[in-house]
């Protein structure tokens, strides 16, 4: 006979609790609360590796990276996108700094660095960018002898083969002017990497450069940074130019003549007439030995202060090319032509037919500022290239204070701008006017709804018989209080994402939990 094995009080109380547990883990509502937590569980899971997939697909494909800045501060331009995608040849942009030291520069260097990675997705590999630390690579600066190192405000290097440029952290970069002439440091105020470098592609990757001989010794409209005085469409003017690869040269008729393979010759706001001479070394060039295959474009003084100022000698080779400077300025009375309703002087102007095909957005107007009216004398000859609307009228140099605009507007469209065109034996001549040198000041210029820069290059790059690639980029800048307008890409992936994938997800979720507890 077996002994009945004695159990103690402590262990009858443990396997109690045993039994307890064992029945509370079997328990239909315990089950519950695990399958729960599971499901809680692998939720997270899933929400984190979705998150790791999805940084490292944007790491590798930036497009994907959504924007929601008002004004589209990530997102490229599609002057930027159409440079990008059509490269032809490698282009290397290396950045002077380690990648630490330029990041933690500020906001506006994470942003620089964020459009670069977009351009370089868009080239097809055409395009990269890397961060050189010039105290370990010392000898990175001897190879680009054309650039001044001294001043330490090289932010870059762009090349393409033996063609190279450097970007100043000014071009790249825009800060507070008032901020540094106090404190002679840099307080930025906005990025425009993506404007400076799109330019420097260009700039490098192009073979031939149109030269473009800029008139000089007769006054011309410069900018004194120092005064403050002077227009700075002048500046502009030959920025643009050069930033989109034509070649400017500076010559003074006083003493040098004109370079025989220029194809252009700019004259901007001059303070002074043409001499006799300067005239006729104008017309000789144009000439080009019968040949032909010049363009002289002309932006008169007209301001003003300068109201009286004679030009006998530049009247006269206007009127050869079928063209009249009126004495006066323009004013406009209709209000929808008026972008500023406290002026006259300041009005949209209308495109005619020329010169608009390859113009990328046409929509947008070109602006005029105290402009002169251009009348046509010989209609064989001249034709407008930009027109006032019929609401317009010229205001008389010498008109007294009983002058009523009202009753002077002419009924028909007054020329801002206009061309001459002569036939040789291999092309055309022309002499194009823009009749208001303050259209290209950088106030104008700068200004985003005008087409003011991108009309001249246009027509420049049309006479050259280059492919319109422009280059007039906006700034970028962080200080938007809003959220922009998503792109329809976007929208549609939020859509896909919270509208659709997610709430399925769930009730996916729900009607499986649902049926197995049903069938329990």
């Amino acid at each position: 006979m077996t002994a009945k094995k004695d159990v103690t009080p402590f262990e009858n109380k443990t396997a109690k609790k045993g039994g307890k547990f064992k029945q509370a883990m079997s328990s239909r509502k315990t089950r519950h609360r695990i399958q729960a937590i599971s499901i809680t569980a692998i939720a997270v899971a899933v929400v984190v590796l979705v998150n790791v997939i999805v940084g490292l697909l944007v790491d590798r494909y930036p497009d994907l990276k959504a924007d929601f800045t008002s004004n589209k501060a990530f997102e490229l331009n599609d002057d930027t996108v159409e440079i990008m995608s059509h490269l032809k040849k490698d282009v290397s942009f290396h950045i002077v700094a380690d990648e630490k030291t330029f990041l933690d520069s500020g906001t506006y260097f994470v942003q620089a660095k964020n459009l670069l990675d977009k351009m370089e997705a868009k080239s097809d590999g055409r395009f990269t960018y890397d961060f050189v630390d010039t105290t370990e690579n010392p000898n990175f600066a001897k190879k680009y002898e054309n650039i001044n190192w001294k001043t330490k405000e090289t932010v870059g290097v762009i090349e393409c083969g033996d063609q190279y440029k450097g970007l100043d952290i000014t071009d790249c970069f825009t800060y507070d002017e008032n901020y540094y002439a106090y404190y002679q440091a840099y307080s930025w105020t906005g990025t425009t990497i993506e404007q400076a470098v799109a330019k420097g592609t260009l700039y490098v990757t192009s073979d031939e450069r149109v030269i473009v001989d800029v008139m000089t010794g007769e006054g011309e409209g410069g900018y004194n940074s120092s005064t403050g005085e002077g227009n700075t469409g002048y500046d502009e003017l030959t920025k643009l130019l050069s930033d989109n690869a034509y070649q400017v040269n500076e010559v003074s008729l006083l003493t040098g003549e004109l370079d025989k393979d220029a194809q252009f010759v700019l004259i901007f706001a001059p303070q002074v007439d043409l001499s006799d001479s300067a005239a006729e070394k104008l017309r000789t060039w144009l000439d080009n030995g019968g040949k032909k295959g010049k363009t002289l474009i002309y932006v008169p003084n007209a301001t003003p202060y300068l109201k009286d100022m004679k030009t006998p000698n530049l009247d006269a080779l206007l009127k050869d090319w079928g063209m009249e400077l009126n004495k006066g300025f323009v004013f406009e009375t209709n209000d929808d032509y008026r972008w500023n309703p406290n002026s006259v002087y300041t009005f949209l102007t209308d495109y005619c037919d020329k010169y608009t095909e390859n113009l990328k957005n046409a929509n947008v107007p070109v602006a005029a500022n105290f402009a002169t009216g251009i009348e046509i004398t010989d209609a064989n000859t001249a034709h407008a290239l930009l027109n006032t609307s019929k609401g317009a009228g010229i205001y008389p140099n010498d008109a007294d204070k009983s002058f009523d605009i009202r009753s002077h507007v002419k009924g028909e469209p007054i020329a801002i701008a206009a061309e001459g065109s002569k036939a040789g034996d291999d092309a055309y001549s022309n002499v194009i006017v823009f009749s208001s040198s303050s259209m290209f000041s950088t106030e104008m210029m700068n200004y985003y709804s005008f087409n003011n820069g991108a009309y001249f290059m246009n027509v420049v790059n049309t006479i050259a018989d280059k492919d319109d690639n422009t280059v007039v980029i906006e700034g970028r800048t962080l200080q938007t209080p809003t959220l922009g307008k998503p792109t329809a890409s976007t929208t549609n992936a939020i859509l896909i994402i919270f509208v659709i994938t997610v709430p399925a997800l769930i009730l996916v979720t729900g009607i499986v939990l649902w049926l197995r507890r049903r069938n329990k």
